[in-house]
């Protein structure tokens, strides 16, 4: 039997190396494109992965990438601009454009694509959630009769490897007596990179997705703040984390997205303005449980029985 040829967007990145470890165990084909293909041999050790080195953003090259396709996905994203080159325009609108035309000129029958949570949503003020919605509805729009789109709109995600509470745990672990947070009653409701991974597998083959968009969020809601604390106990520091006002987090972000690095941006600080969370269930035609992340993050943060009970209590505390 032929196996299936999956071509993967943004596969070297955190929530694609979750994909491609669960798309490694089926019989599929696996085409991994990288702008850097010396930096990720590790793929290679398994037979049935190809890492091509090509420049997404050309036309030509994506049609060349498509060609005998059954499945495209695409997981590109950024949080912040890199240049003219890595402007949110350029990466979530244009390409999201270029795809779905390579697709329909080299006949690719699925998409599945990856937005953010309240992209396009009215309240959405900041140009990373406008440019995902916009993004996702040119995904959809344009597909034409013959390509079977399916987006999906994660909450922030958290693994082995992630930017969320490795990035937490790397600022506490710094020697300051007080950590000022922006935005500490914004609201979250973290998501398992492998939950991520095992929807998109399993919405590739059911026509019940066909056209769908989804929204993805873990089992339970936390603020920041919650997060901060979680990380705090995962690796067994104390820190004195003040909660800044609004004023003050919007002046916060705007000092520190002039720092080389930009840990965080106005732009970041806007997307915070709208709740991460899901008004409703996942949807009951994926069958699956819910990762919460009190059961994976300890396990790679260390500590990881102290956690679970501290995380109950907060939670206890709460109702």
């Amino acid at each position: 039997m032929k196996k299936e040829r999956i071509c993967i967007l943004g596969g070297t990145g955190f929530v694609g190396s979750h994909l491609i470890h669960r798309l490694s165990k089926t019989d599929a084909s696996i085409t991994v494109v990288t702008r850097h293909r010396a930096r990720h041999r590790n793929l290679l050790i398994h037979p049935d992965i190809s890492l091509v080195e090509a420049d997404i953003h050309d036309e030509d090259a994506l049609e060349n990438l498509f060609q005998h396709c059954d499945v495209v996905i695409n997981l590109v994203g950024i949080l912040n601009p890199k240049g003219s080159t890595g402007s949110f325009e350029k990466v979530h609108v244009e390409l999201a454009q270029k795809v779905v035309t390579a697709c329909n000129r080299t006949g690719v029958q699925r998409l599945l694509h990856m937005s953010a949570l309240q992209a396009g949503s009215v309240n959405a003020i900041s140009q990373y959630l406008r440019s995902k919605g916009e993004g996702e509805n040119h995904a959809h729009l344009q597909a034409g009769n013959a390509l079977n789109v399916t987006s999906f709109r994660p909450s922030v995600i958290f693994g082995e490897g992630d930017h969320l509470f490795n990035k937490f745990a790397t600022m506490l672990r710094l020697p300051l007596l007080t950590v000022p947070l922006a935005c500490p009653e914004a609201r979250f409701a973290p998501i398992y990179a492998q939950d991520v991974a095992e929807v998109f597998i399993q919405a590739i083959h059911n026509p019940g997705t066909y056209g769908k968009r989804y929204d993805l969020c873990g089992p339970r809601e936390y603020t920041l703040m919650d997060l901060m604390e979680f990380t705090e106990r995962c690796i067994g520091v104390r820190r004195l984390i003040v909660g800044l006002s609004n004023s003050l987090s919007r002046l916060q972000a705007k000092v520190l997205g002039r720092l080389p690095g930009k840990i965080m941006t106005l732009d970041n600080y806007r997307s915070m303005r709208s709740a991460s969370t899901c008004e409703q269930p996942l949807d009951n035609i994926f069958d699956i449980e819910l990762t919460p992340m009190e059961s994976i993050v300890p396990g790679y943060l260390g500590r990881k029985n102290q956690q679970v009970n501290y995380m109950n209590y907060r939670m206890a505390a709460k109702r």
